[in-house]
């Protein structure tokens, strides 16, 4: 793509990510809100009358939404046949702004374990999404994204690495929170839903040299009348445990770094599902990080504890640098990596793997200046 056309789809994507996103949403009211109170939101002139919550209908809600702001989100870790483990995220983002056409962006990361490596790339494009013959058909810029009944498939590539990998959902998808309506920071809401363990199968080629992979996958979609602004950040958690278990947990954080929500969802070998409120839940981070591109400070390894459950995971990342820049599309900077799992449940010892993702850490200003981006 020529480079003024990547600036146009930068700067329009940013417009549209941004508007009106002056207002803190972090002061909003966090109970049940009619229209009129949505009008005072960062989004609210946005806004069309809706009646939160819907009862999510799965596949078809696996379809592009008519919402402001919508992902699809996966993270899996393979092995190839030497036994040599990656990990990999891909990602696409779609938001909808008023009479503008739909924008979306993508992220695809590889955590390259036997090179020690950490790789990313990034694409953004404005189109209509047509109905087809699976829930979601997303093509940008050469990469796609079919599926969305439990059945997906990847397919993308940048330097040094391409992926064709096929999804299969080995479990029944889970709504968290019970109706998979959730708020994770004080008036910002969000439907979502996971598919916690799918089995991974297909091709990465690691410098031209092609590899068979297998191994597991998770999925997240989350769809809402939303705008995710500078005010807040997250840490988000997925763990795939040996044993069967899957664990998810979040918390959101403001600029200063206090917690303003958390929670998590477990999931036992059958599927069945267990809400862990916020006073059940604790996580400490044991150290930190500090980006040499961005300057960015993240929390690094974890004790995820859920006493109530008597579960306690030592969370460790695989490679500290998993880091994404990603300014020629969403304009954010994030922290994505692979994480090996350790601890005891009950009486046994646990293994696993996962993946964290670390929002809210790097100070704009400071960005501004190492990157050379001019500032109002």
């Amino acid at each position: 793509m020529p480079m003024i056309e990547r600036v146009l789809y930068r700067v329009v994507f940013l417009a549209l990510t941004v508007l009106l996103a002056a207002c803190a949403v972090a002061d909003d009211p966090a109970a049940d809100r009619d229209i009129t109170e949505e009008q005072d939101r960062p989004a609210g002139a946005l806004l069309e009358e809706r009646d939160d919550p819907q009862p999510i209908s799965l596949p078809e809600d696996a379809a592009p939404h008519d919402r402001l702001t919508e992902w699809w989100y996966y993270t899996g870790h393979v092995e190839d046949d030497d036994g040599y483990l990656y990990g990999f995220q891909f990602v696409i983002f779609q938001v909808q702004r008023g009479d503008f056409p739909s924008t979306y962006a993508a992220h695809f990361a590889v955590t390259d374990t036997r090179n020690g490596e950490f790789n990313f790339a990034e694409r953004i494009d404005t189109f209509e999404h047509e109905a087809g013959d699976t829930p979601f058909d997303l093509q940008i810029g050469g990469w796609r994204l079919t599926g969305g009944d439990g059945l997906d498939r990847i397919q993308a590539d940048m330097d040094g690495y391409q992926l064709d990998v096929e999804l299969n959902s080995q479990k029944d998808p889970i709504l968290h929170e019970g109706d998979g309506y959730f708020e994770f920071a004080p008036g910002a809401e969000s439907y979502y839903y996971s598919r916690t363990r799918m089995d991974a199968a297909g091709t990465l080629t690691v410098n031209g040299e092609p590899r068979s992979i297998s191994g597991k996958a998770w999925f997240d979609q989350q769809w809402g009348d939303f705008l995710v602004t500078d005010d807040i950040g997250w840490d988000w958690f997925s763990v795939q445990l040996d044993s069967g278990e899957e664990v998810m947990a979040w918390q959101s954080h403001d600029t200063r770094g206090t917690t303003l929500d958390a929670n998590a969802t477990i999931v036992d070998p059958e599927g069945l599902t267990q809400d862990v409120p916020s006073d059940e839940l604790s996580i400490i981070a044991l150290d930190e990080w500090q980006s040499p591109r961005t300057g960015g400070v993240y929390p690094m390894g974890w004790i995820l504890d859920v006493e109530s459950h008597n579960l306690w995971l030592m969370i460790e990342p695989v490679m500290e640098q998993q880091e994404l820049i990603t300014l020629e599309s969403t304009g954010n900077v994030y922290w994505e990596g692979m994480v090996a799992v350790s601890g005891t449940w009950g009486d046994s010892a646990v293994t696993g793997l996962g993946y964290v993702e670390l929002t809210g850490y790097v100070d704009a200003v400071a960005l501004a200046e190492a990157f050379h981006i001019q500032t109002p």
